[in-house]
């Protein structure tokens, strides 16, 4: 009897020591498993790239999932969702790795609300916005406008600006365009007509033939500038190596404007553009008079928050307006740009991190980042 108990607690002993050994074999390979980090890290950008499992709990994650960090021996890798279900694990509740991408999921919410907005006759209210997309007030005007870069009550006024353009040059009244834009009385149009086209509604009819636009032409390190400002602000910044041209793309610009040089007042305003294009350090504040679609001012409102120094692609981008699929829209809107280095469509890189085209050239593009970089 003595002797069989020796050889139970023998038997005992060495399956404890195999399964040890297993465990610490298991633990290894995780531990020396680069996606082991990304799950450590909680890594947004491993999310999608794999899955991992933890045996214990029957569950499998997101990289990224903010649960507490499970033991290594625990845990096992998927390339998918499916096989970790096919293995059988469920999905974890908190990071919901069998649904999409929660950035993702915030892209098509507000990808919808822009459709929404744009459809109705009057701008729906924060409330009314925020009821269809199941979020609080608060959660949705952060959500929208980390998506799109600005407020819903910004991208309403935008797309109505942009509407009541089209409508002006298309009515034959300037009472008809008010209206089928969506206002329901003159006074309300006339209270913010010059902030959204920077002009009276009949001089835009007549092709801005009464605007008044100063402008200087300088030079920098990049080549010849030009800087021209209306009323409301500086409305472009041009770049090229000859200054005669410049002038000619400014007067193809506005060309019912009345052009006016600009006096010594306004030559420090060029002196200030130019420094800050030889200096990106010493920034650039100035106000400026924005022109384009809804999307083009979403895109461009997204670029303005790229910090100097740094570079998006072109895709990243047309995920944070929230057009994921937008990735040839968001390239226009950057060509379409006529405020270089106030719009920053410089930092707009490939996915690859290489140079595309840039309007003002591929070279002074290099040559901007290159000083962001140093700055």
């Amino acid at each position: 009897m003595f002797v069989r108990r020796l050889e139970s607690y023998h038997t005992i002993a060495m399956k404890a020591s195999n399964m040890s050994k297993q465990t610490e074999t298991r633990a290894h390979a995780v531990l020396t498993d680069p996606r082991w980090a990304s799950v450590v890290a909680r890594d947004p950008r491993a999310d999608g790239r794999f899955y991992y499992a933890v045996r214990t709990t029957g569950v499998y994650c997101r990289p990224s999932c903010g649960a507490r960090t499970p033991r290594p021996e625990h845990v096992g890798f998927f390339p998918s969702a499916g096989e970790a279900e096919q293995a059988g694990f469920r999905p974890c509740k908190r990071c919901q790795p069998d649904q999409p991408p929660l950035a993702e999921r915030h892209a098509e919410q507000v990808a919808r609300l822009c459709r929404q907005i744009e459809s109705a006759e009057t701008p729906p209210s924060l409330a009314t916005l925020a009821t269809a997309a199941g979020m609080s007030t608060y959660h949705l005007h952060r959500v929208f406008k980390a998506v799109t870069g600005l407020t819903p009550r910004a991208y309403a006024a935008a797309h109505r600006a942009n509407k009541v353009r089209d409508a002006l040059l298309r009515r034959d009244s300037v009472t008809a365009a008010i209206y089928e834009s969506g206002y329901n009385a003159n006074s309300r149009f006339y209270a913010t007509s010059n902030r959204l086209l920077g002009m009276t509604p009949t001089a835009f009819r007549a092709g801005g033939a009464t605007a008044v636009i100063r402008f200087a032409i300088g030079q920098c390190t990049l080549g010849a500038i030009l800087v021209a400002a209306s009323e409301r602000g500086v409305c472009a910044i041009l770049i090229d190596d000859d200054p005669a041209a410049l002038a000619r793309d400014l007067q193809d610009r506005f060309p019912k404007a009345e052009l006016i040089g600009g006096d010594a007042e306004f030559e420090q305003l060029v002196a200030k553009v130019v420094g800050f294009v030889d200096m990106p350090k010493l920034g650039l504040d100035l106000p400026l008079d924005i022109r384009g679609t809804a999307f083009q001012q979403r895109v461009w409102q997204a670029l303005r928050e790229i910090p100097a120094g740094s570079t998006a692609s072109y895709s990243e981008i047309a995920r944070r307006i929230g057009a994921p699929k937008a990735v040839r829209a968001v390239a226009g809107a950057c060509a379409a740009n006529a405020l270089a280095v106030a719009i920053p469509c410089h930092r707009v890189v490939r996915n690859d991190g290489t140079l595309s085209g840039y309007r003002w050239g591929v070279e002074r593009k290099r040559s901007l980042l290159e000083r962001e970089a140093e700055a």
